[in-house]
């Protein structure tokens, strides 16, 4: 019954409001990583800004962590507009933190646990939302030696090592369990793989990528995932099919991704700005439903923090 009244419901993709874009970036990112502006769908002229790089938080030296832009990945629904940032896994940490109901009810101890800790917040760069609940996930939750549910070979999976970089792909194949595993957030299957979206996403034939019919409704949708360069983008935007992300997350350059959850108020990436504490938080686009504040109070869903490194990553 939920299935066909969200079927219902999502019908039909709206269009958004077009977010006020900035000019591209004035700071190059770190050496080694190729940030290039990113076009509207062929046939669509762009808007001023369309696609160019908006710096944010940086560390001491300069050196930009985040970029964010906005750009329309479909040519059929020009009134679609998708958010994207790009986190640089050289200056920035990423963990995993449980919610107050998932992975399951208290996991991680009392509610206040379920939120950024007070550590963090003075290097808190970005808060994004998890995946797909566990029940309908298809696949596991570890974190730090504890296994909420089992991983399942096949999955589409985050997984945060002890260094606090961040890798992405399909669990058995891509990676596995190893001592700088530090946390593991299944959901699904990949979406994008070796730089193409999966064929069969619009017919979802095994129910692979969620609930019958849930792949094509048009509604807020979220994926994560990694480019050539290694380092973390997250996708984002209202009236999107399944395809319509996948498609999105390939021209926003990323090889290897993820659909993350799915649905008004569930698709939330507040970026923070460290060393400002005048500016406040940000969503990736304007329309984002939902507080800034979320993840900063005890949230029912698990979710990922990025921060500011202290130290750098193993091997760099």
């Amino acid at each position: 019954m939920v299935d066909f009244t969200q079927n219902l419901w999502y019908h039909g993709c709206s269009p958004t409001a077009w977010p006020e874009q900035k000019t591209g970036p004035t700071e190059p990112p770190a050496a080694g990583n190729r940030l290039e502006a990113l076009k509207p769908a062929p046939g669509l002229p762009p808007h001023p800004g369309e696609g160019e790089w908006t710096p944010g938080a940086r560390i001491t030296s300069g050196t930009v962590a985040l970029y964010t832009t906005a750009f329309r990945p479909d040519a059929a629904h020009p009134g679609t507009v998708v958010g994207v940032a790009w986190l640089d896994q050289q200056v920035l940490t990423t963990s995993l933190t449980p919610g107050i109901k998932e992975p399951t009810l208290l996991w991680g101890g009392p509610a206040e646990n379920s939120q950024v800790p007070a550590s963090l917040r003075p290097r808190l760069v970005a808060v994004f939302n998890s995946g797909y609940r566990m029940r309908e996930a298809n696949g596991g939750f570890y974190l730090d030696g504890r296994t909420a549910r089992p991983l399942r070979d096949g999955a589409a999976s985050v997984v945060v090592k002890r260094d606090g970089t961040v890798d992405i792909g399909q669990w058995g194949r891509d990676m596995t369990m190893g001592p700088d595993v530090l946390a593991v957030r299944q959901s699904l299957d990949l979406i994008v793989d070796h730089g193409r979206p999966l064929p069969d996403l619009a017919t979802n034939p095994n129910n692979q990528w969620g609930a019958e019919g849930t792949q094509n409704q048009c509604t807020w949708r979220s994926g994560l995932g990694v480019d050539a360069q290694g380092n973390l983008r997250y996708v984002a935007g209202n009236g999107l099919t399944l395809t319509t992300l996948a498609s999105a997350m390939q021209q926003a350059g990323i090889i290897r991704g993820l659909q993350l959850d799915i649905h008004n108020g569930m698709a939330a990436f507040i970026a923070h700005h460290p060393g400002l504490p005048s500016q406040a938080p940000t969503p990736l686009l304007p329309s984002m439903p939902g507080p800034t504040s979320r993840y900063l109070v005890p949230d029912q869903r698990d979710f990922f923090t990025v921060a500011l490194r202290t130290t750098a990553p193993a091997g760099s």
